[in-house]
């Protein structure tokens, strides 16, 4: 059963996303501090790239090398583990259609956060469907059930419908978490994700429709690249 939108975070992730196992260190200490529950929703970050024309973060070398600084710098701040994965970029879509084949909240919850830690903290190898199934029991997961449901149609169905429902609602990137209306994207948004879940969100005393129809007009009257 899904959780009521009312009190809920979507939670959009990938497990090749380093903020997205980041973020989920910390957000669910933070979603029982405010009475809300994280549904994990996994989707397909290549389809992000190629739903905008985008490269990854690793296909620009200089990102690249600023990024997993940046990240370790990030996991040290918090007292986070975190280690380089065994391989990168690798094939998620394993990973991804176990995580969304039909299940209850709190058991996506806890197979999104052994397979982050897997992944960024243990190295399992995301492309070894032997060595996933064998993480999965170690961890006390019902690991035969839930490999033979990642083939089935309904895991590859829904992942494809987690994608279309994450840019529907205005996600571009990984992690994005959504409450409501209101977008929060990466590691780095958590602290204004958090303001709002305490009733102080910044945007509650602005002029938010004066301020967006202004940069409608800014948009029309720019310079735009031919």
């Amino acid at each position: 059963m899904s959780v009521s939108s009312e009190r809920r975070i979507d939670f959009y992730f990938d497990y090749i996303s380093h903020n997205a196992y980041l973020a989920w260190h910390l957000l669910p200490d933070m979603a029982k501090k405010y009475d809300y529950e994280i549904e994990p929703i996994p989707v397909l970050f290549a389809g992000f790239l190629k739903a905008y024309g985008q490269l990854g973060p690793a296909e620009v070398q200089p990102k690249l090398a600023w990024m997993n600084r940046n990240n370790l710098r990030k996991a040290m701040d918090f007292g986070i583990p975190f280690r380089a994965p065994k391989s990168h970029p690798f094939h998620p879509l394993l990973l991804l259609r176990l995580c969304a084949q039909p299940m209850t909240s709190e058991e996506r919850r806890n197979v999104t956060g052994c397979l982050l830690r897997g992944i960024w903290v243990d190295q399992l190898d995301a492309n070894d469907a032997d060595a996933v199934e064998t993480y999965l029991s170690s961890n006390g997961l019902a690991a035969d059930a839930l490999i033979a449901g990642a083939a089935s149609d309904a895991a590859k169905s829904q992942l494809k419908e987690n994608g279309q429902k994450a840019l529907d609602s205005g996600a571009f990137g990984v992690p994005t978490m959504i409450v409501g209306d209101d977008v929060f994207w990466g590691f780095d948004d958590l602290p204004y994700l958090e303001k709002l879940l305490a009733g102080n969100d910044p945007l509650a005393t602005a002029d938010v429709t004066t301020y967006e129809a202004e940069w409608k007009h800014a948009k029309v009257q720019g310079q735009h690249r031919q």
